[in-house]
């Protein structure tokens, strides 16, 4: 049982394209990933509070505190992300976000929460991710913001691709109060509570 005054580490962290957010990795298939252990010299026990796919960036808080963990995970946290969308996303499809669309998960379909979604203009300046999105010969392309308190498996791509309009970049810039700012690829911030200081 952990001891009541138990020293705890909480970190901010720009997770990068192309890496997994963990720091053991017991899958032979992946070995040969990145893994965030890479990026700085954390302490032992400590965790990723929530994921972000290997091609999604941006923010992700770590912690040594499980409690924690599980308070920044419920539904008292907003999360929101930047999605670059193939096509110009119109008002209709921003609509319909903000309502609620049917994605599908392993156990069937799902209908979405009601969540905060707009159009991002002017076009954020993000640091190149170091691969390209695609040739802008292929079409315009937008960005759009969506703000979640639920977490189902690659929600944000699979809401955008239902109205229409498929995310080609995606990063998490916002969770509760904190957020990327001028955040670059791989910097880590250490912070000293992340409940206190979030609330």
């Amino acid at each position: 049982m952990e001891e009541p005054n138990t020293l705890h580490y909480n970190y901010l962290i720009y997770k990068p394209f192309g890496y997994l957010s963990q720091f053991t990795n017991n899958d032979v298939s992946k070995h040969k990933k990145k893994l965030l252990g890479k990026l700085f010299d954390f302490p032992k026990n400590i965790m990723a509070i929530g994921r972000l796919d290997e091609k999604t960036e941006g923010l992700l808080l770590l912690t040594t505190n499980g409690k924690t963990s599980q308070f920044v995970r419920s539904s008292k946290f907003e999360k929101e992300y930047y999605a670059q969308v193939d096509g110009d996303i119109s008002t209709d499809a921003i609509i319909k976000l903000q309502k609620g669309v049917e994605i599908g998960l392993e156990k069937g379909k799902y209908i979405t929460k009601p969540c905060k979604a707009f159009k991002v203009e002017p076009i954020p300046n993000f640091p190149d991710r170091g691969k390209k999105i695609r040739d802008e010969r292929h079409g315009p392309t937008s960005w759009v913001s969506i703000t979640l308190t639920e977490g189902k498996f690659r929600q944000v791509r699979k809401m955008t691709a239902a109205v229409g309009f498929p995310t080609l970049r995606l990063l998490r810039v916002r969770i509760g109060d904190f957020t990327i700012g001028k955040m670059q690829p791989g910097e880590v911030i250490m912070i000293k509570d992340l409940i206190k200081t979030s609330n």
